[in-house]
Parts: structure tokens; sequence; C-alpha cells
């Protein structure tokens, strides 16, 4: 009974002591947003392609679930002037697709959140667009 006890002392301590090490495996800046095209046609219906790569592994990370969009003209010194965001179906893991309306050309700033499988942290990005005539 006591070898038993101790065996499980032993698998409990063993355990606790890998814990850390299981639990730090990544961290939200393990993450990067890219844009699959940096230069995108301007209009009411474009559409705006982000890919989720984990930057330890360099694959896209798939079934992420991006919770906050905002498209805005920074870049140009116009942040308040915003526009709506809409996902729209992806057929390629990993890559995220928005339908939005960019009214102007010039450049756009998308900043994005996300919550990846298993990580505790948010994934954060800001990308840099073109919207071209």
């Amino acid at each position: 009974m006591k070898t038993i006890i101790y065996s499980v002392r032993v698998a409990v301590a063993a355990l606790l002591i890998n814990a850390p090490a299981v639990g730090a495996f990544a961290a939200a800046n393990d993450y990067e947003f890219q844009l699959v095209e940096s230069a995108v046609d301007q209009g009411p219906e474009a559409i705006v392609a982000v890919r989720l790569n984990d930057k330890r592994t360099g694959r896209p990370v798939p079934d992420a679930v991006i919770f906050t969009t905002r498209m805005d003209m920074a870049p140009e010194g116009m942040e308040a002037m915003t526009t709506k965001v809409e996902p729209v179906p992806s057929e390629e893991p990993g890559v995220y697709r928005f339908k939005t309306n960019l009214s102007m050309e010039g450049g756009w700033r998308f900043k994005l959140a996300a919550k990846v499988q298993g990580e505790a942290e948010t994934v954060q990005g800001e990308l840099v667009l073109q919207a071209k005539p």
C-alpha cells in the first residue's frame, strides 16, 4: 500500500513540475496575420484576405475565431474614416476573407483580434493595404 501511495505521489510531483512548461508552450506573439494580397480593388464589394500563421512552424492556423475587425484610413491621416467589415467564407484553411467597402483609393489599416484554439491570449494584428482603382 505504501508503495502505491509513494508511486502516485511521485507521478503527481512529476506532472506538477512539468506543468509550467506545457502551459507556456505558446504565446499570442507566436502568431501573425499577413495579407494574402497587399493591393485590393477599390469599391463597395472589396474582398480582403488575411492569413493567420504560426510563426514557429510557418503553417497557417485554421479555425481561429476572429471577433474584432476595424478598417480605417489611418495611413492616409484619416483614422476617423471607417467602413464595415463582414466575414465571408474561405476555402483555404488558415485564410480568412472579409467583404468591405473601400470607398477611396489609398492606404487602409485593417485591425484584427482573434482567439486561437488552446491559446489563452488574444492574437492581434494590424495590416496596411492599398485600395487601387
